[in-house]
């Protein structure tokens, strides 16, 4: 039996912490390890941490950053194969040994996985991330731009060798959060990826009361953009430098597209709206109609929501965004 460590990086989030780590030490699969990387937070984190004593591997660090806590946490790690669970996320009992069935089946370099989306008090949504699945070879595809579908950190394992040759990352401070764009992304030019097509974790939403164009607790619709472009520039750099792969300057993500297609249609008037689509949605609507892991019936679903918005009646054009970008927003209908 192989050793999977589940690497838990925390920051002020005590209120969570506790059941992300119950979750990590109920797994079914008895060769698991648990790391937590602390931070520096400045709440009730580290006394919950050590409450575990010995069950649980621990680093308490200064604040640097999420990618800052991921480069320390790939330095640690001593298992062919790792976690990286978010201190605000669940596991089930079973994941690991499910994800473990298929390494050891086959060479992959990630496994990944649905996750259930929960609200701040651990109550289901009835959504799920992701919604498509990511070929094996989604790698080759990344060469040409295409970002794969894939779920946020928590949903995903790694052949710890393939993420070693990513991290570290550079810690710059446009760049101190965001490190599992780098996981995710960055083992896929080294092999192939499978997914597992069954939830085996919650992912925590904290705004599930706001239903509005943003969903999850990353960046908002008007900064994800940036962030997005400055992670796959350095994306570029560590592939062209570290393994010898030229990457296209630019790339090609529906999410991208999607916030800009937020900013610029939701709450907007009616003659900007058709402005926007007659000038400047060519690769919002590349996004969808080129999208290589799309099914045709979900590209035809998506274009055709997105013609409601040229439709003058505002309500509806913000139904129809709502519904495209937040999947917290489709439970009411």
């Amino acid at each position: 039996m192989q050793n999977m460590t589940i690497v838990i990086c925390n920051y002020n989030y005590g209120r969570f912490l506790a059941k992300a780590v119950d979750s990590a030490l109920a797994q079914d699969y008895a060769a698991t390890r648990v790391l937590v990387i602390d931070d520096g937070s400045t709440d009730d984190s580290r006394e919950i941490i050590k409450s575990y004593g010995h069950r649980v591997k621990a680093l308490y660090k200064q604040n640097g950053g999420q990618v800052s806590a991921y480069n320390d946490a790939v330095n640690m790690i001593e298992t062919e194969f790792v976690m990286l669970l978010d201190s605000d996320d669940l596991l089930c009992p079973h994941a690991v040994s499910s994800v473990m069935r298929v390494f050891e089946g086959a060479d992959f370099v990630k496994v990944q996985f649905r996750l259930d989306v929960i609200d701040s008090a651990g109550k289901p949504s009835g959504a799920y991330v992701p919604h498509s699945a990511a070929p094996s070879d989604c790698g080759a595809l990344l060469r040409q731009g295409w970002l794969y579908p894939s779920p946020p950190a928590s949903g995903n394992a790694y052949r710890t060798s393939a993420l070693k040759r990513i991290f570290p990352v550079p810690e710059a401070h446009i760049n101190r959060y965001g490190a599992d764009f780098y996981a995710i992304y960055g083992v896929a030019l080294l092999g192939a990826v499978a997914t597992i097509p069954e939830s085996l974790g919650a992912y925590r939403v904290h705004r599930t009361e706001v239903l509005g164009i943003d969903f999850a607790n990353s960046e908002s619709s008007d900064k994800a953009p940036k962030a997005l472009t400055n992670r796959w520039a350095i994306l570029r750099q560590m592939a062209r430098s570290r393994l010898d792969i030229d990457l296209p300057l630019s790339f090609y993500d529906f999410s991208l597209e999607k916030s800009y297609f937020c900013s610029a249609v939701y709450q907007a008037p009616f003659r900007k709206r058709w402005r926007w689509v007659s000038r400047q949605s060519h690769s919002y609507f590349r996004s969808i109609v080129a999208n290589p892991f799309w099914s045709y019936k979900k590209k035809i679903g998506t274009l055709a929501l997105s013609s409601l918005c040229l439709l003058p009646f505002s309500a509806l054009s913000d139904f129809a965004v709502r519904y495209i970008a937040n999947p917290l927003a489709r439970r009411r209908f």
